[in-house]
């Protein structure tokens, strides 16, 4: 069964929502707070351009965002950066967070391929070449 479709809508959606988060993440404002709203905005931004291009050196600098494990794990760690007060940002990583448990999950379900842009294009799997 072919479920990169869904899989392509679910890092979509987990990419809008972590925008939607780190915009959240600048109220109140205050330094910290800004610090950590950019970083989950640019995290959502590169969810949302691996959806559509793979850069080649993301299978280098960042090969844990070619697998369901390592996917997981990210989005894991976002959604519980997004943990605060207010509700739009508890919201925000728990969805998040729920998305990374899931895939931790199915990267132990071995009938449940990744699609095709969450697989490392080299086949190198982060092996440096000498």
């Amino acid at each position: 069964m072919d479920l990169s479709n869904i899989f392509r809508l679910v890092n979509l959606v987990v990419g809008a929502v972590m925008i939607m988060g780190g915009i959240g993440q600048f109220f109140p404002i205050g330094f910290q707070s800004v610090i950590v709203g950019c970083y989950v905005i640019i995290f959502g931004a590169a969810t949302l351009l691996l959806e559509f291009q793979i850069p080649p050196y993301m299978s280098r600098w960042a090969p844990f965002l070619f697998s369901f494990l390592g996917r997981g794990v990210f989005y894991i760690f976002v959604g519980t950066i997004l943990l605060h007060q207010p509700a739009i940002r508890i919201v925000a990583g728990s969805i998040i967070a729920i998305v990374g448990l899931g895939y931790c999950v199915l990267e132990y379900i071995p009938s449940i391929e990744p699609p095709q842009n969450m697989r490392d294009a080299g086949g190198e799997w982060g092996a440096e070449q000498i």
